[in-house]
Parts: C-alpha cells; sequence; structure tokens
C-alpha cells in the first residue's frame, strides 16, 4: 500500500471535524479549576513536607 499524502490529508480534515471543541466558557473554567487544584494540592505536600521535616529534625536533633 503506497503512501498517498492528498488522501491522508482528506482523512485527517474528515477526522478533524468530528471533534467536538470546547467552548471558550469551558476552557477558562477548567483552566481555573486546575490552578485552583494545583495551588491545594501544593499547600497540602507543604504542609505534610514542614511536617515530616520538623519530625526528622526533632528525632534527629
Amino acid at each position: 500500500m503506497a503512501f498517498a499524502p492528498a488522501r491522508f490529508i482528506k482523512e485527517v480534515r474528515s477526522e478533524v471535524s468530528k471533534v467536538i471543541w470546547p467552548t471558550r466558557k469551558e476552557v477558562i473554567v477548567s483552566t481555573i479549576m486546575v490552578v485552583i487544584l494545583a495551588a491545594i494540592i501544593a499547600a497540602f505536600l507543604f504542609l505534610v513536607d514542614s511536617a515530616i521535616a520538623s519530625a526528622m529534625r526533632s528525632i534527629l536533633g
């Protein structure tokens, strides 16, 4: 089977037209949710790391 660039591009265009693209509002809301969750996880990990570091300092002197 030979490679046909024109056919490939036609099929790609056909597949891309089937994609349901998110609206601007959906992208903004999703981005805000990701940023907030990342901040919450970062704060949690900071607290856990601080607690472990404090425990290690008290154990090791």
